[in-house]
């Protein structure tokens, strides 16, 4: 048969009237009396290959038949244009042959249950609506390094493995590092790019962070992907204009460059185009309960807003929605009090409209050495674990902020998948951890 140089489906659109060969799988078929249509992927997009009995040898016809999906082959053909078809383009198919048969494809268009397709996560991955969210969380990735990149920041990878707990060991996972001293899988970063901040000045951290927390909920995984930055000399107004303009430019980003991948997952864009295009409402904690009492919450100043709260203070907006200033007493240590009134500290939620909460938490940073050492002993933490921390405060102390953002959570809202368990390759949850 004649052979084309290998190509790809993403790059067929500028190759019409040329005859190439594509390697993948079979998505599905159709067959139509002496015609059958194959939907050919290769991981970059999809394709419709058409088989037409008197067009091919018949040894191309048969081994086009023993497809079935999933089937692994190669397929040459010529490219033409077919504005009906996704990409606006098919392959008329000239050769093909078959690499591996598939059996018993364990994942048919039944319906499945989740604790049935989790356990079969490494094959799920392969279909559509997967594909697309991975796609939507790789853009997301390049556009956050892009974002900091660009405005001069330093990437710098922080630990995974530390020495201390910092606010208590109950939602860590302890490892034993040597014979005598235990170590602690990271929550954060966070830590250990205030330091950073003073050698660098603007630097942030991107990886893997781990939360041990018993927690089933749909916004929550034990292991997950955090990225954050920490300035310094940026207060808290210029950390709200941050976090503002990063969540414009990543969803600009997605909307811009993913637009088949949503449209694949089905995905009304109306508040992504709208948190392009508006400013973010900004309200105080006080004021938050206090449009939560009309709601019927019963929640008054001291407690922490949990997923229904947060849900319900977004309702009506079609942007994601800044709570500024919560009380000190249920925020960490490290978090500025406000001077103008210090029972709350100078930190900021960003909750996602939609009902995807929290998506951003941040605040800036004590920078007062006595004062944060008083903290520390009030939240009774050891005093000896943090004094490098302490240091930071202590050589060259300035004003500094951050925040950060759990990428699962991010990509979960721009493709609007209610769990957070398919916006990560591999999930690892409250009781899973295969495959």
């Amino acid at each position: 048969m004649s052979t084309g140089p290998v190509a790809s489906v993403s790059g067929l659109r500028s190759r019409i009237g040329e005859t190439v060969t594509l390697r993948g799988w079979l998505y599905n078929r159709r067959d139509s009396g002496k015609i059958r249509f194959l939907v050919f992927r290769d991981g970059s997009g999809y394709v419709q290959c058409v088989v037409v009995k008197k067009e091919v040898p018949e040894e191309v016809w048969t081994e086009s038949d023993r497809l079935t999906q999933e089937s692994s082959f190669e397929v040459t053909g010529v490219v033409r244009e077919a504005p009906r078809q996704e990409g606006g383009v098919e392959v008329g198919v000239t050769g093909l042959t078959v690499l591996s048969v598939c059996h018993d494809w364990p994942i048919t268009p039944k319906e499945h249950g989740v604790d049935f397709l989790m356990s079969q996560r490494h094959l799920w991955l392969r279909s559509a609506k997967q594909v697309a969210i991975l796609r939507v969380r790789s853009e997301v990735e390049s556009a956050i390094h892009d974002f900091y990149h660009s405005r001069g920041y330093t990437r710098v990878d922080s630990p995974i493995l530390t020495p201390n707990a910092c606010e208590g060991t109950s939602n860590l996972f302890e490892t034993q590092y040597t014979e005598e001293e235990k170590a602690y899988l990271s929550q954060s970063g966070q830590l250990y790019l205030e330091p950073a901040a003073a050698a660098l000045g603007k630097v942030y951290c991107f990886g893997p962070t781990f939360r041990a927390e018993k927690s089933k909920t749909r916004r929550h995984l034990r292991e997950f992907w955090m990225v954050e930055p920490e300035v310094a000399f940026l207060e808290i107004d210029g950390l709200k204009a941050l976090a503002e303009e990063f969540v414009k430019e990543l969803t600009a980003r997605v909307l811009d460059r993913r637009k088949e991948d949503l449209k694949r997952l089905e995905r009304d864009t109306t508040t992504l185009e709208a948190t392009v295009a508006k400013p973010f409402p900004r309200i105080d904690y006080r004021e938050a309960i206090e449009i939560l009492a009309t709601k019927g919450f019963p929640v008054k100043f001291g407690d922490d807003l949990g997923g229904d709260e947060e849900t319900a203070l977004t309702e009506g907006f079609d942007t994601p929605v800044m709570v500024t200033r919560y009380p000190a007493a249920i925020k960490s240590f490290y978090m500025q009090p406000d001077p103008e009134d210090p029972e709350v500290v100078l930190g900021l939620d960003m909750l996602a409209p939609e009902g995807y909460g929290e998506i951003i938490g941040g605040s800036q940073r004590i920078h007062d050495h006595d004062l944060l050492l008083s903290r520390i002993r009030q939240h009774e933490l050891p005093v000896e674990a943090f004094q490098w921390y302490l240091d930071v405060r202590k050589y060259g102390s300035f004003p500094h902020s951050g925040f950060g953002m759990g990428l699962e959570r991010f990509t979960a809202w721009m493709c609007g998948v209610p769990h957070l368990r398919e916006c990560i390759p591999y999930p690892r949850m409250l009781y899973r951890i295969y495959p």
